[in-house]
């Protein structure tokens, strides 16, 4: 019944985030609509969200959760708290190394997530400069991806699960003011949002800080050193890392390739919003909840509890989602309809993203089986299967 309870707690809070977030591109689309502006603020979100994703999310957390659970289960709260802080300060050093390299670099990372910019100036030159305000979002985001991994490893699922509403809640105002102060379809708006998503980084590594001290864990920032949980950590990250970077390749040259038709790339973010919705509330919080639990389990020893939450984990997952699938495949064109085709966002607009959402649809059921059963390869300190399988993965798309 916890786990239950714990699924419940983090999708209706995933709900409500991804709620927010339809309202938020409700407003960008009517705002922006698909064009220049559009395609450089997509870009300039998806930069940090992408090494986020590869870095924190991915390797990162499925390295140091199990980790960190076991010691809690095995060495009480003193061993977990030191681990903690050793990992904190690893991270924040190679966040801050990433973040100053890619300040410099920016515009050749622009051309190499966007290269059909390369034929437009102006819209490469807004990009450049919107993804340098949103990047240091990546530092806010992977310190945050550590303290809900902690967090959730305590049974503290609300706080980590709340944390996105703020990020959304803040766009949602900031395009709230665009609209009121005329910026349709200006480049000011653009500004608007990239600095909304910087403040709510702020204020979203405020809040899970504040909820790890009082879960007893006020860490630290100390010098990094190379000890043995450290070293245990980089050897069960470099492989996540890998198999999260063969992911993060798909993604971009699905970007890559829509980035040379004018506003593809908004077509696929729009599409991949809704797509997103299932996948959020049911495979990623199944997933959340279940790394944590399964790592406890075989901490204590207990398999056939953790071969139960497994069990159960997968067959939630599948009653949730293949109806959603259904829903998106036989609906998208209306769906799309009722929640974009407004201001700047034309009936045109509306069927090719239509197009997209289906067949992203068509393999949802598979993305959220992915996230359901990665965790169980975690939890045994396993990073090197999900790598081997994300190569073959990468094969097959290139085929």
């Amino acid at each position: 019944m916890r786990l239950y309870s714990a699924f419940a707690t983090v999708g209706g809070l995933s709900m409500v985030s991804r709620v927010l977030g339809f309202l938020r591109d409700i407003l960008i689309a009517a705002v922006l609509g698909t064009g220049m502006i559009a395609d450089a603020f997509v870009v300039a979100f998806r930069m940090p969200n992408l090494f986020r994703r590869l870095f924190a999310e991915g390797a990162f957390n499925a390295a140091f959760v199990p980790l960190f659970a076991k010691r809690l289960e095995a060495d009480g709260n003193g061993s977990a708290h030191a681990f903690a802080e050793e990992a904190l300060a690893g991270l924040f050093a190679v966040l801050l190394l990433v973040t100053a390299i890619a300040q410099i670099a920016m515009p050749w990372l622009v051309l190499g997530l966007a290269p059909g910019f390369a034929t437009e100036p102006e819209k490469l030159d807004l990009a450049t400069a919107l993804t340098r305000i949103a990047f240091p979002y990546l530092m806010c985001m992977s310190l945050v991806a550590l303290l809900s991994g902690l967090l959730n490893s305590l049974h503290r699922y609300m706080a980590a699960a709340a944390a996105p509403i703020v990020l959304n809640a803040v766009l949602v105002a900031v395009m709230l003011i665009a609209h009121w102060r005329g910026y349709h379809n200006d480049p000011a708006a653009g500004y608007l949002l990239v600095w909304g998503v910087f403040a709510a980084g702020i204020l979203q590594l405020a809040m899970l800080w504040i909820a790890a001290k009082r879960a007893g864990f006020a860490l630290r920032l100390r010098l990094p050193r190379m000890t043995e949980g450290v070293r245990r950590l980089l050897a069960l990250g470099i492989p996540g890392l890998i198999a999260g970077g063969i992911t993060q390749i798909n993604i971009v040259v699905g970007t890559i390739i829509a980035s040379l038709e004018a506003s593809a790339v908004s077509y696929l973010y729009y599409a991949d919003r809704l797509y997103q919705l299932p996948l959020g509330i049911v495979g990623v919080a199944i997933g959340v909840v279940l790394l944590p639990d399964l790592s406890r389990h075989l901490g204590a020893g207990n398999h056939t509890a953790a071969m139960d939450s497994q069990n159960r984990s997968m067959e939630l997952a599948l009653l949730l989602t293949l109806p959603a699938a259904v829903a998106l495949l036989v609906a998208a064109e209306p769906i799309i309809r009722v929640l974009f085709e407004r201001g700047a966002f034309t009936h045109d607009d509306t069927q090719a993203t239509a197009w997209a959402l289906a067949a992203f649809a068509i393999g949802l059921p598979a993305f959220v089986l992915i996230k359901v059963l990665q965790p169980g390869f975690f939890a045994h300190e396993d990073t090197k299967t999900p790598m081997r399988y994300a190569g073959v993965n990468l094969v097959l798309n290139a085929a």
